[in-house]
């Protein structure tokens, strides 16, 4: 004979459970990103314009295009009387440097010699390149014409900071005549205000291309 206890059996106790995770919505983990992203953006350029603003040494053409280019005003590139001597200038301080400064001592000789001179096109955006290209095709008919005149963004050499024009004519002419002093070379033998970095200080010029073409 069993006999039954006076107590009932407790109930089992209930297991605790653990709070719901909390999940973090697709929208604000991208958005999260893109904020990651644009601050390391801005990281990046910030050294470059600096550069810019304070005097310091001028970025590169590839950090130009790359870090200001794409923040600042177009217009001011396609400025056709530019100070040699204003590297915060993005068509100045985008020139490679040593053209830059054979530019500016040429500038300063002339001037000190009464000549006017100044900058007509320094660095040129592959977007400008491209337009100058259109309105030539438009203007000459062709673009095999056009191509004599102008260049194509892959083989101007204004888009990588190596080239430069001068202005005006007096100017240009002038350094025609004492460029290869500086090593500045005319290059193309129907355009007299373009110049490159093609010789040496005191050294001969190459012999001129007929056109850009």
């Amino acid at each position: 004979m069993t006999t039954r206890s006076p107590h009932p059996p407790a109930p089992p106790r209930p297991r605790p459970t653990r709070p719901p995770r909390r999940t973090v919505p697709a929208r604000a983990a991208v958005l999260a990103l893109v904020a990651v992203a644009v601050l390391v953006s801005a990281a990046a350029a910030l050294p470059s314009v600096l550069a810019l603003v304070s005097g310091g040494p001028a970025p590169t053409p590839r950090q130009l295009a790359a870090d200001v280019l794409h923040s600042s005003d177009e217009a001011r590139l396609r400025e056709t009387k530019i100070d040699p001597f204003d590297d915060t200038h993005p068509a100045i301080a985008g020139l490679d440097s040593d053209l830059r400064a054979a530019v500016q001592a040429v500038a300063r000789d002339a001037h000190d010699r009464g000549v006017d001179l100044w900058v007509t096109s320094g660095l040129r955006t592959a977007a400008m390149q491209q337009d100058l290209l259109d309105d030539a095709v438009r203007k000459y008919g062709s673009l095999a014409e056009a191509r004599r005149f102008v260049a194509t963004p892959e083989g101007s050499s204004h888009v990588t900071g190596q080239a430069v024009d001068i202005g005006p004519t007096d100017g240009a002419d002038w350094v025609v005549r004492h460029g290869a002093q500086y090593g500045l070379c005319q290059t193309y033998a129907n355009e007299m205000w373009h110049f490159e970095l093609a010789t040496t200080p005191g050294g001969e010029c190459p012999e001129q291309l007929p056109d850009a073409g």
